[in-house]
């Protein structure tokens, strides 16, 4: 199972990082492996490094304008420098079998969705997931579910996502012999 991360690369909370580094040793912990944004920085640094020091394989993903500003992850087993932001998402999508977004800004949430919509419209069957211990994104499915209230927003696409708030049940959300169990009620 290749997991497929969105969180954020700027400044964030201690708890935001340790919420990160938390997902990526329990991605390792279950042998999957990751493929990350490939920087080495703040959330993403957090997720990429602790997924490797319990084992995982990491898979970065960079546009090359992000090397430095992101301070590309060298020590992932594969880091792969594309040209820009839409290739780089389009990399990260043929080299993971799941996607699942933590707290993160603009950034995190043009690519969670994107694979959200993509889900919602029938072009991949990928699990989509959001962890959310905080709140951090009430807001946004408050709004969201004004949206469909009022029809801009199908209940189709509504269930195109998995929200959760703990790493075991967001992480059970994305593992297919467990996703019915997850959604079903226990999420």
């Amino acid at each position: 199972m290749r997991v497929c991360v969105f969180c954020a690369s700027g400044p964030v909370s201690e708890a935001a990082i340790a919420l990160a580094g938390e997902v990526g040793a329990a991605i390792a912990a279950r042998g999957w492996s990751l493929v990350s944004g490939g920087g080495r920085v703040s959330m993403m640094g957090a997720v990429a490094r602790a997924a490797r020091e319990g084992g995982a394989r990491t898979v970065g993903v960079i546009p090359e304008g992000l090397v430095a500003l992101e301070v590309a992850d060298d020590q992932a087993d594969e880091l792969v420098v594309v040209g820009d932001m839409r290739t780089r998402k389009a990399e990260m999508d043929a080299r993971s079998d799941a996607v699942l977004a933590l707290p993160g800004g603009l950034g995190t949430l043009e690519e969670l969705f994107e694979a959200w919509t993509s889900h919602a419209l029938g072009m991949h069957d990928k699990p989509v997931v959001v962890l959310d211990p905080d709140g951090h994104y009430d807001p946004l499915f408050t709004w969201l579910e004004d949206l469909r209230l009022t029809g801009f927003v199908t209940a189709r696409g509504m269930s195109g996502v998995v929200r959760t708030t703990t790493v075991d049940t967001a992480l059970d959300a994305l593992d297919p012999a467990r996703t019915s169990e997850v959604v079903s009620g226990s999420g």
